[in-house]
């Protein structure tokens, strides 16, 4: 209406008319056979119209149209698909429950451990068990961390190369050591990132190569999501993957 004020205002100017001899009362909406008429009494014949041409159209619904039902559909589906694959209570966290998992060893083991094959739309090249805490960290880490280290590069990141999960062991496979955060199902070995053009960064080539800047930023952010970051500086056993737990300190994380 307020429309429809201001184009009568610039038709007419300073001219001014008298009351409408009719009911401005709406008509019914387009669509239903019938159309807007606006009667405007005292108008010369051009200028009605100019009016009927110019506001033509404001009896048309602004309503936007009902989406087809088959996207609706999908996208529904979708939704479904991502809340039956979502373990630890986070559609982001995709994989299955897998429960109690027993160790073999004295303080090996796993309550209510997870097997993930996604993580924040990244994909794992191998599917990890591990408990909900470390998945969590996990999904910290690469949405703050492994993603923006990444960038644009080879059109962002993909999937990660999964060295390590859950195993019965000891640190560094050492006998008589103690239990590795691995045999606890709180740690994770990544051994390069996978971009969207197919290329992966590794962590033994990329370290030092072309790539270390984005490597090295991708392993600087995981201290503070993990307890524990070791990487190529740390250790003869680091040379070609990160190692990330969620062993906690009471100095804070340790990262080398």
């Amino acid at each position: 209406m307020i429309r429809f004020g201001l184009i009568i205002s610039m038709v007419l100017g300073s001219t001014a008319i008298a009351g409408p001899s009719v009911s401005l009362r709406p008509i019914a909406r387009a669509g239903t056979g019938h159309r807007n008429i606006v009667v405007v009494p005292q108008l010369p014949q051009e200028r009605l119209e100019f009016v009927a041409a110019t506001t033509q159209g404001i009896d048309l619904s602004l309503r936007p149209n009902v989406r087809p039902g088959g996207i609706i559909e999908k996208a529904m589906a979708r939704k479904r698909n991502r809340l039956r694959g979502a373990v630890c209570g986070d559609p982001d966290i995709q994989g299955e429950v897998v429960g109690r998992v027993p160790g073999k060893i004295t303080g090996c083991g796993v309550d209510n451990a997870v097997r993930v094959r996604s993580v924040a739309g990244i994909t794992l090249s191998q599917q990890a068990v591990m408990d909900c805490g470390t998945a969590t960290a996990l999904k910290s880490w690469i949405n703050k961390g492994a993603k923006p280290a990444v960038g644009s590069k080879g059109g962002g990141l993909a999937g990660l190369k999964v060295a390590a999960h859950y195993s019965c062991r000891t640190r560094n496979n050492k006998a008589g050591a103690k239990i590795s955060e691995h045999g606890k199902g709180r740690a994770i070995d990544i051994s390069g990132l996978t971009l969207v053009d197919g290329r992966t960064i590794t962590v033994l080539q990329g370290w030092n190569g072309a790539d270390s800047r984005t490597i090295r930023r991708a392993h600087k952010a995981a201290c503070g999501p993990f307890g524990t970051v070791l990487g190529p500086d740390a250790d003869r056993y680091h040379q070609d993957h990160f190692h990330f737990d969620t062993a906690r300190y009471r100095s804070g994380s340790y990262c080398r």
